[in-house]
């Protein structure tokens, strides 16, 4: 008879608050270099793993993540990740478009289409050193190819929240490239999602089949009868719609997995068929964002951080500089391509810059679909590591660019500046 496993609460008890702490702390730090908080966060994850505490004190990692704990953090921070992306898609606010509709769409489709292209082509280069054995070359390079095409639309939200540019002109044709960008760049990743977990062309094809199914389901049916509940909601507690929105998310979910284009699909359609303008949806949606993103969220940072091994890169030059492609590839695309197509829908120089930084920003959302890619088998551990390197380094880049850009224009020859304005007494 086998002995027993040991039990793993105690470890869990030390593990969650060890790394909701380290990622609060990484969060404040990087908020005051003027960075997303989030970038703070995916860095102490990562520092967490092997490329740091791993690589100095192995037996510290060790006793702080022993192997029958990292399941549950898994499975943790999974749930947070779902509850994440019902939140995202439940704020997903297509209204942006009105006054922008023709320059957002033109802007976002440029900010895939060139990314596709310069990804796949890229990936063509790569298969032969990242891909892993038995992968098809058709989903290591359409997966790529949609990685680098990637948008962070709640890290831009939270960027232009926080220079007050939320409002602006800017703000709003920036959100609104963000959301048709977003929209479009799930739909390729779902194609993607579908070819590299079927057999075969005919297993791919009832997979989108049965997808696109659910989305007419979602949107015809379940939205409907979303609106109507949340319309009867005042005869119920908070705490009902709370229950209710949460199962509600994980049933979709289910759905998703079992048609075999993941459960964050299901999350994220859930909640933009969810309806909005119910005081107790939004109450219920806070609520679950207080619990998700400070505590449970964490966990998927760490789980990605465990993931992520710098000591894959070290020792081999070629595998850096196939990081300085990617980078080179992310940006020129991503950048490249939305200040082009901004400039020609007649935005200023400066404005269309600032839009192009925006779209670059990668955050969260790039992590979410890497993940994806791992578990799908599509891409290598160490392929992981130079994309994770990559949505970091690209993210980062969006706030000094924003300053940048955004600067005051100099007053011209000879007119003196002009005094900044006295507020008014409140």
């Amino acid at each position: 008879m086998s002995a027993p496993s040991p039990d793993p609460l105690p470890d869990l008890l030390i593990a969650v608050p060890v790394v909701i702490a380290a990622c609060r702390a990484g969060a404040v730090l990087f908020r005051r270099l003027g960075q997303p908080p989030v970038i703070g966060e995916i860095t102490l994850g990562i520092l967490l793993g092997p490329s740091l505490l791993g690589w100095i004190a192995p037996s510290a990692q060790q006793w702080l993540f022993p192997p029958e704990v990292l399941p549950y953090l898994d499975v943790l921070g999974n749930l947070g990740l779902l509850a994440f992306m019902f939140l995202v898609g439940l704020e997903l606010d297509l209204s942006a478009l009105r006054g922008h509709s023709r320059s957002a769409v033109a802007v976002s489709q440029a900010s895939i289409a060139l990314p596709l292209a310069l990804g796949s082509l890229l990936a063509l280069g790569m298969y032969g050193t990242f891909a892993p054995e038995g992968v098809d070359r058709l989903p290591f390079v359409l997966f790529v190819a949609v990685a680098m095409s990637i948008t962070a639309f709640p890290v831009l939200a939270r960027v232009l929240t926080d220079r007050d540019l939320y409002t602006t002109r800017l703000g709003s044709l920036a959100m609104a490239c963000a959301a048709v960008d977003d929209v479009t760049a799930w739909c390729l990743l779902a194609v993607v999602a579908a070819i590299g977990a079927s057999g075969s062309p005919a297993d791919a094809a009832l997979t989108a089949l049965w997808s696109l199914l659910f989305l007419v389901v979602m949107l015809k049916a379940v939205r409907p009868l979303l609106a109507k509940a949340a319309g009867r909601a005042a005869r119920v507690g908070e705490s009902v719609i709370l229950e209710a929105l949460f199962s509600g998310l994980c049933l979709s979910a289910y759905v998703t997995d079992g048609i075999g284009i993941h459960a964050l699909f299901g999350a994220f359609l859930f909640g933009v068929a969810t309806p909005r303008g119910s005081r107790l949806v939004e109450v219920s949606a806070a609520r679950l964002r207080a619990f998700t993103v400070p505590v449970l969220l964490p966990l998927f940072f760490v789980s990605t951080g465990l993931k992520t091994d710098l000591g894959l890169l070290a020792g081999s030059p070629e595998q850096w500089l196939w990081l300085g492609a990617v980078l080179a590839v992310a940006a020129v695309g991503k950048w490249g391509g939305s200040t082009a197509a901004a400039r020609l829908a007649g935005e200023s120089w400066r404005d269309a810059m600032s839009i192009g930084a925006l779209m670059n920003c990668r955050g969260l959302t790039e992590l979410v679909v890497l993940n994806l890619g791992l578990q799908l088998g599509v891409i290598s551990s160490s392929l992981f590591t130079v994309l994770v390197l990559m949505a970091l380094i690209t993210t980062a880049m969006t706030s000094p660019a924003l300053t940048f850009f955004q600067r005051p224009a100099p007053a011209p020859e000879g007119v003196p500046p002009q005094p900044a304005p006295v507020p008014a007494p409140r």
